[in-house]
């Protein structure tokens, strides 16, 4: 530890920009995966917030509420399933809707649920769950308890009796990086009708469904897409993760996370290799003087847990801040997994890095000093 701090105090410029190289990185590579994760919680963040542990789409809807249609004997089927202790409906739309009679009309995606234990919000921020076809709850960072939201429809008309007063908040929950409500099914069928008025029977978009006490939520699943060839039933995680555009947007971070997670280590070992031979005379010196090469190992990984842990610092004190920023609709988080994680990765890789210049030291003989070769 002495031979380690005395050294990196000798030269606080060539470590302290080393620090700020890796700190930088560490930074780009936390805001990577903080942007990762609001685009996806963006894109099915109201799939994982609903309560409902399964979710049962058509075939034909291609594992999105917005393509999905239940039809009635479909439903049944789904209904009769054995195992199921609650099941309800879930009808998803999006619909151009005025908030607060602000003049610039927006996008936002209704969710419409039956029984609140299978659709509703599984958490609230803060507020209620709506207790009426004129109540809902809000994405928070889009919506205010308080909201007024009209639902527009041909030619931006509304009828009074089509405004929804936003309740509560959750936190998380966009879908299609849209402002999402949810809110009783009576409240939507109330927006698609305002949509379409020549709309007929509103259908279910997808059947939420809860297993008896003791069953496993995928054990469901199965035995429902058991029971029909037209049932596509999912547990909620799955039905998030399997989203179409979900994997191809992890795909298209973890190449940019496996090009970061390789700089650090590669950045690491480099330098120190390079100091090693800058300072190999002054190494063989220490070793024939007695010093141990266990010691000067040692020092070589202090040095290095010391130079990362300083980066990994300084990248998430920059990146706390920036974590809750908003980037348009896309909401960032601070993740602490992710934080811890990416630590403890970026510290073995960095020790690892450190191998060939520690072989170095292991490999220094003493006798080159009496010969004038250790400075070579």
């Amino acid at each position: 530890m002495f031979f380690a701090l005395r050294e990196m105090r000798r030269a606080k410029v060539r470590f302290g920009l080393l620090i700020s190289a890796i700190g930088l990185l560490v930074l780009l590579i936390l805001a990577q995966q903080a942007i990762q994760t609001g685009l996806i919680t963006s894109f099915v963040g109201a799939i994982e917030r609903q309560s409902a542990p399964v979710l049962v789409y058509s075939v034909d809807g291609q594992r999105t509420l917005q393509g999905s249609i239940i039809t009635p004997p479909l439903e049944r089927k789904i209904r009769s399933t054995e195992g199921i202790a609650k099941s309800g409906r879930i009808g998803q739309g999006t619909f151009t809707v005025g908030v607060n009679d602000d003049s610039d009309d927006s996008d936002a995606a209704i969710i419409g649920y039956t029984d609140p234990a299978v659709g509703a919000p599984d958490e609230l921020t803060t507020g209620r769950l709506p207790r009426g076809p004129g109540e809902a709850v809000g994405s928070d960072n889009d919506f205010s308890v308080g909201d007024r939201v009209k639902v527009l429809g041909p030619g931006g008309q509304t009828r009074q009796t089509e405004m929804i007063e936003v309740v509560g908040l959750t936190d998380d929950a966009q879908l299609q990086v849209t402002p999402t409500l949810f809110v009783e099914w009576p409240a939507y069928v109330a927006a698609v009708k305002s949509a379409n008025p020549d709309a007929g029977g509103v259908l279910p978009s997808a059947i939420g469904a809860a297993p008896v006490s003791g069953l496993d939520p995928a054990t469901l699943a199965e035995r429902i897409n058991d029971s029909s060839d037209e049932a596509d039933a999912l547990t909620r995680q799955d039905a998030a993760d399997q989203t179409p555009g979900v994997a191809e947007v992890r795909q298209s971070f973890q190449v940019i996370f496996l090009l970061f997670g390789l700089v650090v280590p590669l950045v690491t070992g480099l330098f120190f290799l390079i100091i090693t031979l800058q300072k190999s005379a002054s190494l063989t010196l220490l070793r024939a003087i007695g010093a141990r090469s266990s010691l000067l190992v040692r020092s070589l990984m202090v040095q290095v847990v010391l130079v990362i842990g300083g980066g990994l610092a300084v990248g998430i004190a920059l990146y706390t801040p920036l974590s809750q920023a908003q980037l348009g609709d896309v909401k960032l988080s601070f993740d602490v997994r992710a934080v811890v994680v990416w630590s403890v990765l970026l510290l073995v890789l960095g020790l690892l890095s450190a191998v060939v210049a520690a072989r170095r030291v292991l490999a220094i003989d003493p006798i080159e000093a009496t010969t004038g070769e250790g400075g070579r």
